[in-house]
């Protein structure tokens, strides 16, 4: 993986930035079902079941990139957290091959049933069905070497709860990869050094960051933390969206 210094140090100035400061009274933030914070910023409305055009994404080799950036191999299991019509998770399912799976959620099961037509057309028989809930993507505990979240992370309703309930699910040396774009998050995408402390507050460390080719966005790369080392959900604090 490319880790580049100077975008590191950039983003470690912006989130200790007032803009991204968390609040310092966590009982005075809203709270949601279970104790987590609110976003403390607009969360983006689901508008559809995928990103772009096919054809855009394969000429920029979003898919590629993606799997590059992760170190995806053969014999993975690989969750596409928000997988929609599945861009991702068809191209996932070949990447981990016959011995790996690929578990593909949604919280919209419309758009996991036609996926899971649609796989069963192509005979990717590694690919998972899963209908998840906008604070836990209910995966298998210890099951997941790689998840990925792909222009999707600002329509998560309960993002801090997502990240609690998804930590269980990661394997020793997990990943998980955030492809989105540098806007606020009302306009459907994420400033990084928000992205960054929303992750660190619930005990996510950043490891890569990478910009994409093709105008894509930005790739970031957390390791996650081991599910006893999760904060409480009740100490958890709200991160603040920079200043437009």
């Amino acid at each position: 993986m490319r880790t580049t210094s100077a975008i590191f140090a950039a983003l470690a100035l912006a989130a200790c930035s007032p803009g991204a400061a968390r609040d310092a009274d966590p009982a005075a933030q809203a709270r949601a079902p279970g104790g987590f914070p609110k976003p403390d910023r607009p969360v983006a409305q689901i508008v559809a079941d995928t990103f772009s055009s096919g054809p855009d994404r394969d000429a920029a080799d979003e898919s590629g990139q993606l799997i590059r950036g992760l170190g995806i191999r053969p014999g993975m299991a690989v969750a596409d957290i928000g997988a929609g019509a599945g861009y991702h998770t068809l191209r996932l399912s070949p990447a981990v091959g016959a011995n790996g799976v690929v578990y593909a959620e949604d919280i919209v099961e419309h758009y996991v049933s036609g996926l899971r037509r649609e796989a069963e057309r192509r005979g990717l028989k590694n690919v998972r069905i899963i209908v998840g809930a906008p604070d836990d993507p209910k995966l298998p505990a210890g099951g997941v070497d790689r998840a990925v979240l792909v222009h999707m992370y600002h329509e998560v309703e309960n993002p801090y709860a997502l990240l609690w309930n998804l930590a269980p699910a990661m394997r020793p040396g997990g990943r998980v990869g955030v492809i989105d774009v540098d806007r606020p998050t009302q306009n459907h995408g994420t400033p990084p050094a928000l992205l960054e402390c929303e992750f660190e507050a619930v005990g996510y460390r950043m490891v890569d960051f990478q910009r994409l080719e093709g105008g894509l966005g930005y790739l970031a790369v957390f390791e996650p933390p081991a599910a006893n080392a999760r904060p409480k959900p009740h100490d958890i604090q709200a991160c603040k969206a920079p200043s437009a």
